[in-house]
């Protein structure tokens, strides 16, 4: 089975799952993310980063109270590493960065905290919190923090009930496109 198949087969399998305290499902809320990147224009590769940028959630199984144990499951480095197996840094950073990229809109954007949903708070305190002064600078010094920042602005708004979009298999040919050559 190629990753592309495993992939689909896990949001199948798992997507329907709660997404960690909002009002839509973990599938509902990549599929959201990723229209959300398309309609932006977004490159491919940022807009399968999108689509999968919480995968990490779904492989590691533990539970939508998680945060409320007082776990950060540092999803974004198990999705990444994964994920990594098969697409290039263009699909994998971004996601990796996406927690990043939330403490990062916290420390610039003085507003942003308080639109983040309760649970998004929540996870933002198990993850370290605003960035300090230097983590900002160190941050901006990587190349994808700019696509990071723009799949943080899409995940944020991916969190819509009843949001009708399409659904996971028009992502397949990017998904394939994006992961040939590397196994996928």
């Amino acid at each position: 089975m190629s990753r592309v198949d495993e992939i689909i087969r896990l949001f199948e399998a798992r997507g329907d799952e709660s997404y960690f305290g909002e009002p839509v499902s973990q599938k509902e809320h990549a599929l959201q993310a990723a229209h959300h990147a398309e309609r932006d224009g977004a490159p491919d590769a940022l807009v399968v980063a999108a689509l999968l940028h919480d995968l990490g959630h779904l492989l590691h199984g533990l539970g939508e109270d998680i945060a409320e144990r007082g776990v950060d499951a540092r999803h974004e480095e198990a999705g990444e590493a994964w994920l990594a197996e098969v697409y290039g840094p263009e699909v994998t950073e971004p996601i990796r960065l996406h927690v990043a990229a939330k403490r990062y809109l916290c420390a610039v954007d003085r507003g942003y905290r308080e639109q983040l949903s309760p649970a998004s708070q929540q996870s933002l305190e198990l993850q370290g919190g605003a960035f300090r002064p230097e983590e900002t600078r160190e941050f901006e010094r990587h190349p994808y923090h700019r696509g990071a920042v723009q799949l943080r602005l899409w995940d944020d708004l991916a969190k819509a009930p009843g949001m009708v979009v399409p659904g996971i298999e028009q992502y397949r040919p990017r998904l394939e496109a994006l992961a040939r050559g590397r196994g996928g």
